[in-house]
């Protein structure tokens, strides 16, 4: 699986484990959800840097500021996207009881679709370990081809 996808998934997944799914009108929950984002952008940072680095110390300590330049547009998208979709209250009460449930998947999947430039709903019909396995045969496919 791709670095960036891999990561985004893993740190999104990782910090949305917050709410149920009683859908909350939008606006409401984002002033909440903007207190929770420096904890959000530290545990992206990491997630990202366990994950990179493979357990491997040295490679962890250089990957913190690279981490944490992606932990920011990250958390940004997260939070916009949860209070977009009208989903913050079941998305805070998922990470509350800290479980990653159905409000966070369509977060992190409506967050994909734009970091990707595709519509926000069009990842909606796809399992998440599907978009990995996906992704990540498209990239290695990449790295293979000279």
């Amino acid at each position: 699986m791709a670095k960036p996808l891999r990561i985004l998934m893993l740190l999104a997944a990782g910090t949305a484990l917050v709410l149920p799914a009683a859908p909350a009108r939008a606006g409401l929950l984002r002033p909440v959800l903007m207190m929770l984002r420096p904890q959000l952008e530290n545990q992206l940072t990491r997630v990202c840097m366990e994950t990179a680095s493979a357990g491997r110390a040295d490679l962890e300590k250089s990957l913190q500021d690279p981490c944490r330049k992606l932990a920011v547009p990250t958390s940004k998208c997260l939070i916009e996207e949860t209070d977009n979709s009208g989903r913050s209250l079941g998305v805070l009460t998922e990470m509350v009881s800290g479980r990653f449930g159905d409000d966070s998947e369509v977060v992190v999947k409506r967050c994909l679709a734009r970091m990707f430039g595709l519509p926000t709903d069009s990842l909606r019909d796809m399992p998440l370990r599907e978009l990995g396995k996906r992704f990540g045969s498209f990239k290695l496919q990449e790295e293979v081809t000279p």
